[in-house]
């Protein structure tokens, strides 16, 4: 499969309901969210996936970026 690039109205489609995957954005870089238990209906510590979450990984994750290593990169996020 080959990268695919996500807007904000594309990557909100990926929001881990519905049988939908779940997906996040951090720094123009879209994850793979959808087999992480702490994921589970594209809910995480009140984020919703299908979002761009560079500023609550900066401000609120208490694990920071090195969680980002262990998913799988689907595609890039462009800001419109």
């Amino acid at each position: 499969m080959s990268a695919m690039t996500f807007n904000q109205v594309e990557l909100a489609k990926y929001n881990g309901q519905d049988g939908q995957p779940a997906y996040v954005a951090v720094d123009g870089v879209v994850y793979d969210v959808s087999g992480v238990a702490a994921w589970a209906g594209g809910k995480h510590h009140g984020n919703l996936a299908g979002q761009e979450l560079t500023a609550v990984i900066d401000s609120k994750s208490p694990h920071g970026r090195k969680v980002l290593q262990k998913l799988a990169v689907v595609g890039q996020y462009v800001a419109e």
